[in-house]
């Protein structure tokens, strides 16, 4: 019911998903950023999500094949998601995409992606504006590893608080050095987390989230070494959560999917609170017999899970509603 083609967008792999049924008017176009901590994940891992996607939404489908850490550091993958965009808006007409109609759409470290896209593309007067943002468990900040989610799921399968940690570092520096000062929260000077307290804090997350075996944790400092190691964790493309109300202002309307048995999900949390906010249309799913990755396995045949169905179901609805 497809066609699929690779082709290469400003030098960036991508494949490229099309319905086979005749359409009335253009299509809605969603870039693609897969998931896998921005080590792993290719074209393969999440093809067969991809083609769903663009199957039972009618819509246009561009998987981008952004370049892997730790070969490739921090901005690599942000870089190319956002080069292929950039392209793809600009050439939209030619695959029947109508220009108006573009979404960004990624899982974990691929909504990450997603998220700074759409932050810096909100600031872009010369582009049309995106449609909307869709973010499936995403990882938006790396400030706390401590949080609510990372406490109560720290060993919950398929992302693990360490394995959290170990992608973000990998992302960075290329090389997990720091991994117990980033878990223990001494990897950032108080001044600063006290700066985005107002944004990242417990104290922004429901407290029906809280109740299953939270401490509040203690204020670490951390030496100069260390931050100098890690500042850049304080940038919007690297933790979206970090962006300013300026900037989250102009963000187009989105779709957060969260798992409760999820490291992640505080970090979705937080993000929907600041977008509510700051006036940004939100969609919340959250599965609550749900777990990180979930979506990958909505047809794995006896490893299949219905709540990864039924946040599929959720993703492409929101979709025919764009």
């Amino acid at each position: 019911k497809l066609f699929i083609k690779d082709l290469c967008f400003e030098k960036v792999p991508v494949r490229i998903y099309q319905p086979k049924v005749p359409s009335a008017g253009r299509r809605r176009g969603v870039m693609f950023f897969h998931g896998g901590g921005w080590v792993f994940g290719s074209f393969e891992t999440h093809e067969k999500l991809c083609c769903c996607i663009a199957r039972e939404s009618e819509s246009v489908v561009i998987a981008v094949g952004y370049r892997l850490a730790p070969e490739h550091k921090y901005p690599a993958a942000y870089e190319d998601c956002l080069n292929a965009t950039i392209h793809f808006m600009k050439n939209a007409e030619h695959y029947g995409v109508d220009p108006a109609n573009v979404i960004v759409c990624g899982d974990s470290a691929g909504g990450n992606l997603a998220a700074a896209v759409s932050q810096t593309l909100a600031g872009r007067s010369d582009l049309p504006k995106l449609r909307a943002q869709i973010l499936i468990y995403p990882g938006l900040q790396a400030l706390d590893f401590n949080l609510p989610s990372y406490q109560q799921n720290q060993g919950v399968p398929l992302l693990h608080r360490e394995h959290a940690a170990f992608y973000v570092l990998q992302y960075l520096n290329g090389d997990a050095a720091n991994m117990e000062e980033v878990l223990k929260g001494s990897h950032i000077p108080i001044d600063i987390k006290l700066k985005y307290s107002k944004w990242v804090s417990p104290d922004n997350i429901p407290e029906k989230f809280k109740v299953r075996g939270y401490k509040p944790h203690v204020l670490l400092d951390c030496t100069t070494e260390v931050f100098e190691k890690v500042k850049r964790f304080c940038e919007p493309n690297l933790c979206p959560l970090l962006a300013e109300d300026s900037t989250v202002q102009q963000l187009p309307e989105s779709f957060i999917l969260t798992c409760e048995y999820d490291v992640l999900r505080d970090d979705g949390l937080l993000y929907k609170k600041r977008l509510e906010d700051n006036g940004v249309q939100v969609t919340w799913c959250h599965l609550e017999d749900g777990f990180h990755g979930i979506i990958n396995s909505f047809n794995n045949g006896w490893l299949s899970f219905p709540a990864g169905k039924r946040g599929l179901d959720n993703v492409v609805n929101f979709l025919k509603s764009l």
